[in-house]
């Protein structure tokens, strides 16, 4: 059974693909799809319940909800896509060399990554955070930079069963160095646990940037995003209950997308599982 015979089998990954996908063209047609301009203040309407003139109602500022959510999913994406980046370029790099050279580099390396986990991710990014300006860019960044010591792991994991392999060998014996050995021989074999990392990364990275976004030290207003929005309908809770559900439901059906993605591309990529 190859790979995408196991991956249309599975309905739960169907699902999760087709949600990844829905909100990869929400982002993309977001000028044309959202009926308001996510920063218009109109003050004799606030805190509109929904209706068909605004469908998912109106905040505290009169704000159309649903244009903003729209714009949100485009800044939830950019913010996942980078933040994965950065954490996929960091981990594969030091466990790529972790992995293939061992002895002292893997024990630094890999003393390192032990510190980093020590910290609660989380806090660390708070911590860093309270010494810089709160920024989208900088957001991305240190999600990316706290979030590559899974990746690491997984890596060198697999450059330790690849690097005495037959195909390895054999490039060494006709003279290949060991960038190319590295880049062109064991990392694309490794790139299957890569690319599930990076699809399970996206869902956390979203999810870390809509809570500090709640907690106001994510993306800052007016800039529109799931975690502020949230973070409006904390106080309005008893009287405006759409400022709290629809983002929040967003949220939880974009992490659960991904997830379901993830789990989709490890179970087709399981030798194990194939026929």
């Amino acid at each position: 059974m190859n790979f995408w015979e196991t991956f249309y089998k599975n309905k739960l990954v169907l699902t999760g693909s087709g949600l990844v996908l829905l909100l990869l063209l929400i982002s993309l047609l977001a000028p044309w799809l959202a009926p308001f301009d996510p920063g218009q203040i109109d003050l004799t309407n606030v805190l509109a319940s929904p209706s068909m003139n605004h469908l998912f109602g109106t905040d505290p500022l009169g704000r159309d909800v649903l244009s903003r959510m729209i714009w949100g999913a485009r800044i939830s994406l950019k913010v996942g896509f980078v933040a994965t980046g950065v954490a996929i370029i960091i981990g594969t790099i030091l466990g790529a060399l972790a992995g293939y050279y061992g002895g002292w580099v893997d024990s630094v390396i890999m003393r390192f990554v032990d510190i980093m986990l020590c910290f609660p991710t989380f806090f660390l990014i708070l911590a860093v955070i309270a010494f810089l300006q709160p920024s989208i860019w900088n957001i991305m960044i240190i999600i990316g930079l706290t979030g590559w010591m899974g990746v690491t792991r997984l890596v060198r994991a697999d450059f330790i069963s690849l690097r005495e392999r037959d195909f390895v060998q054999a490039a060494r014996a006709i003279g290949a160095g060991d960038l190319r050995i590295i880049f062109l021989h064991i990392l694309p074999n490794a790139m299957a646990s890569i690319l599930v990392a990076a699809t399970l990364g996206i869902a956390g990275a979203i999810l870390t940037e809509s809570a500090l976004s709640f907690l106001g030290i994510g993306v800052q207003p007016p800039t529109p995003s799931w975690g502020n929005i949230l973070t409006a309908g904390y106080s309005y809770i008893d009287i405006a209950w759409w400022l709290s559900l629809y983002p929040g439901l967003a949220i939880l059906i974009t992490v659960v997308g991904y997830n379901l993605l993830g789990e989709g591309i490890r179970d087709s990529l399981d030798p194990r599982l194939k026929k």
